[in-house]
């Protein structure tokens, strides 16, 4: 349907549930908001509190707007009938954290909630030759030896924390070079990065289509994002050896072992404390990084993931016919 977004989004959930309820299907895994289904991921959190949290960042005000904005209003209503009894048979998160988000916000029974990490391939991002690859990244964009490379990965810069990473810059006491890779509109961060005097510290590359040679020529991973129920970037750094530095409401900190494989930022718009966090996160060393990861990134297999996503399906089956019976369409 063509139109405003709002009425895009409302009418796919409304034809989605009219389309799926002429069949009859063994399960049905929504990996969107619609209105039919027996398992929902909730890949993207609750939109309510992505709300919530942007407050912070938006100007006093905004919030009044977002309230009576039919795009917001659609997505809350269709989270809600998704989150009520009937909505769902199951609901399948990325992080702890987004469970207890959606029992907080909509009383779900925890019973009902799996929690399934996303996997990540670790052997696309594994680097062997790391001072190989950061000696190439370094003479690709002019730095000098000597000066640490931070990686930051993100589409959103607003959301994904950028504001607060520029601010950070000028408090640390050594040489550092920020490359900042992903779909934004980077002039307001240019001028910002003026403001502080950090200009020449920060190279913009756009979106790139393959990342690994980034996270494995970098020094330090750092998102302090304002929302986001599971980074994959973070996990992605991880697989490369990266110290990752991020925020507590990012359900990949639920993955990092604080001292070991990087640092968990409180307040990501604290740029004080996400200096101090860098600079401690620089301190570990790669072989540390390495030992902490190692049954960390053996649990976010993509076999592991797929096992916990069949056991899922086979509780919901039973769930849903105890005869084992089934259904006429797979």
């Amino acid at each position: 349907m063509k139109g405003p977004s709002f009425l895009q989004i409302l009418s796919f959930a409304l034809s989605v549930r009219e389309m799926l309820q002429k069949g009859r299907y063994d399960i049905i895994h929504s990996f969107e908001r619609t209105l039919y289904q027996d398992i929902y991921r909730a890949g993207d959190g609750c939109h309510r509190e992505w709300l919530a949290q942007r407050r912070k960042i938006d100007p006093p005000g905004k919030d009044i707007l977002h309230r009576i904005n039919p795009l917001h209003r659609t997505l809350l209503w269709i989270e809600k009938q998704i989150f009520s009894e009937k909505g769902c048979r199951a609901v399948m998160t990325n992080s702890r954290r987004g469970k207890k988000e959606i029992i907080d916000l909509y009383g779900v029974p925890e019973e009902k909630i799996s929690v399934i990490y996303t996997p990540v391939d670790s052997e696309r991002f594994r680097c062997d030759r790391r001072e190989e690859e950061r000696k190439k990244l370094r003479r690709q964009f002019g730095l000098k030896r000597d000066t640490s490379l931070l990686l930051f990965v993100g589409s959103g810069f607003k959301r994904k924390g950028l504001t607060a990473v520029l601010k950070a810059l000028p408090l640390l006491p050594f040489p550092v070079h920020l490359l900042v890779v992903g779909k934004d509109r980077p002039s307001p961060y240019r001028r910002l990065a003026g403001n502080l005097g950090v200009e020449k510290a920060v190279t913009f590359t756009g979106p790139l289509s393959d990342v690994a040679p980034c996270y494995q020529g970098a020094d330090l991973f750092v998102f302090p994002t304002i929302y986001e129920p599971f980074s994959n970037v973070c996990i992605e750094a991880m697989a490369a050896g990266l110290p990752v530095i991020t925020s507590r409401i990012n359900g990949a900190s639920e993955v990092l072992l604080e001292g070991k494989n990087g640092y968990v930022i409180e307040d990501p718009l604290d740029p004080a404390e996400i200096a101090a966090k860098i600079r401690r996160g620089l301190d570990i060393s790669g072989s540390a990084v390495a030992d902490a990861n190692r049954d960390i990134l053996d649990r976010l297999t993509w076999e592991n993931h797929v096992d916990q996503v069949l056991a899922l399906y086979e509780r919901v089956l039973n769930e849903k016919d105890p005869s084992g019976g089934g259904a006429s369409n797979a």
